[in-house]
């Protein structure tokens, strides 16, 4: 095929896409004006004007403050940057703990392989709600009071008040950090550095433990997909075990891992969601605490699910393109 063919058929094959995607927008915005319409004709108040309205109730935590007085918009926002306040951390502890374990569930060493193999059949075996209503159980009754919190590591403190944790400071009228602050235990509690909230530590560590079980099987199955012959090769080279998985097997394994990696990141994203059982307010506690105040079932509900597809669609784009560095990788 001629250079200006392919070029010709790639460009077909984009504008057959941005169809598509304008057919499916148009025919969400007719439901969306359908619906609306249907329960104005039966009497209910309908429609987005309620987000230039004020909310009427404050948002207890997270980067964006929020208050009753600002529009319920503002709200939506600050729910959704709560939303990816959680996730993201989580995803990035599930990648490396399941990578870990996963990694362990081959190891030589009867003891560690059973260990890996404990963790991963029973937390992805019991349901996150479950899970997160435990730990949340374990941090507001098991955990010492404020006043006497457990020293993790340097600067790192935990109690029933939640997590304490060093946090980068800027120098005095400017942005760039200059020094970290590290918490103090004092006599009325720990002062100094991020305080994470219970609710927040919950639902980070949920799905971090959660999701990483599920990690550590695609890992697994990712490093078992390599040939034998590949690490024989490595052997003959004089390679040492870990020298052998980190430049050898892993970078074979990633064409299997990520595919499947990028279902368990999209999994755990909407499982965010379940945060509103624990208390934390990401973005479905905002949504239903809106119902509460005007009843916009319908609306609200929209935006949820619009938004979660745009996360949902960012994190595909993204895992897709490094799938496909790492299978052009694989295979030059």
């Amino acid at each position: 095929m001629s250079p200006r063919a392919s070029r010709r058929g790639a460009w077909l094959a984009w504008a057959v896409q941005a169809l598509l995607v304008v057919a499916v927008l148009a025919g969400a915005a007719w439901v969306v004006h359908h619906a609306l319409e249907v329960l104005r004709a039966r009497g209910v108040r309908s429609g987005f004007d309620f987000l230039t309205e004020p909310a009427g109730f404050s948002i207890s935590e997270g980067w964006l403050d929020f208050d009753a007085g600002q529009p319920s918009w503002r709200a939506f926002l600050a729910g959704l940057i709560n939303t990816v306040r959680a996730a993201v951390p989580a995803a990035i502890f599930s990648v490396v703990l399941g990578t870990l374990i996963g990694i362990g569930r081959l190891a030589p060493h009867v003891l560690l392989r059973g260990i890996c193999t404990a963790y991963v059949e029973l937390l992805r075996n019991v349901p996150l709600l479950v899970q997160l209503l435990m730990l949340a159980f374990a941090m507001a009754n098991l955990l010492p009071d404020p006043t006497e919190p457990v020293r993790l590591l340097p600067g790192v403190w935990l109690s029933k008040g939640g997590l304490s944790v060093p946090w980068p400071v800027a120098g005095e009228g400017g942005w760039w950090p200059t020094h970290f602050e590290f918490p103090e235990r004092g006599d009325f509690g720990v002062s100094g550095g991020a305080a994470l909230s219970p609710e927040y530590v919950t639902i980070v560590a949920g799905l971090s433990f959660y999701s990483a079980a599920f990690v550590a099987e695609i890992v697994r199955a990712g490093i078992l997909s390599v040939s034998q012959g590949q690490v024989l090769a490595a052997q003959a080279l004089g390679l040492s075990s870990g020298q052998q998985l980190r430049i050898v097997v892993l970078p074979q394994a990633l064409r299997v891992i990520v595919p499947s990696l990028t279902n368990q990141l999209l999994s755990l994203t909407k499982n965010s969601s379940l945060a509103v059982a624990v208390g934390y307010p990401e973005l479905v506690s905002v949504a239903n605490t809106t119902i509460g105040s005007n009843g916009r079932a319908f609306e609200c509900i929209a935006i949820i699910m619009a938004i979660y597809l745009l996360l949902s669609l960012l994190i595909s784009f993204g895992m897709n393109r490094y799938n496909a560095r790492v299978a052009l990788r694989g295979w030059q």
